[in-house]
């Protein structure tokens, strides 16, 4: 009996043991919920930077601009009367300084293009622009040479009545550029690039006097 008596005081011992786990087990319990919010707080955050970054490329980087054409300057040899008509004896040649501005961040390759020359709505001459490349945001410059054919000329039905009575002669030329940027390997677009000018001719002065160039795009 004594020896049963004195054994029961370890009872409580045990249950106080108990309690002190289950006390421990919220404590447990709260720390793992901070860890997961954390967790999820670096998540979302990342997501959003992610996606900033991602806009801002879209907006800037990625956003292809239209490349432009522009005719500098021209000049026209050759192109002289003689008992007054157009001699055509000589071969007359249109010579234009053309630039091509790529604004985008990445190169600008484009095939051979074409630049047509009418007088009165006839086609007077043709000739092939050569193949390049703009650099991003650069600007390209190439020299290309037409030329126009005399008899074609002299077909214009106001040609003779323009030359005699203000000795000048107004054309029309029309450039045309095909290529594609790409950028990062990744966007890749296809662009049609036009450029229509007009210019007046000076028999006088043997020098175009006026000029106006307005470019056009088609994607």
């Amino acid at each position: 009996m004594a020896e049963t008596e004195q054994a029961k005081p370890f009872a409580p011992a045990a249950f106080r043991i108990g309690s002190v786990e289950e006390e421990n087990m919220p404590t447990l319990s709260k720390t793992q919920r901070r860890n997961c919010i954390k967790c999820c707080g670096c998540i979302t955050a990342i997501f959003l930077i992610l996606a900033t970054t991602v806009v801002v490329l879209v907006l800037t980087v990625f956003q292809v601009d239209d490349p432009v054409i522009k005719m500098n300057k021209v000049s026209v040899q050759r192109l002289e009367l003689a008992n007054g008509t157009l001699r055509t004896d000589v071969n007359v040649t249109l010579l234009a300084d053309v630039s091509v501005k790529n604004p985008n961040a990445a190169a600008f390759k484009f095939n051979n293009g074409t630049t047509t020359v009418y007088c009165g709505g006839v086609m007077v001459g043709e000739a092939n622009t050569p193949p390049g490349k703009a650099e991003a945001r650069r600007t390209l410059h190439m020299n290309v040479t037409v030329d126009l054919i005399p008899n074609k000329l002299l077909g214009v039905p106001s040609l003779m009545s323009d030359i005699v009575s203000v000795r000048k002669l107004t054309m029309s030329s029309n450039t045309v550029i095909r290529g594609k940027v790409r950028i990062l390997q990744i966007i890749k677009k296809y662009l049609v690039v036009r450029v229509n000018c007009t210019m007046t001719y000076n028999f006088t002065s043997q020098a175009i006097q006026e000029g106006n160039c307005k470019p056009h795009l088609s994607k």
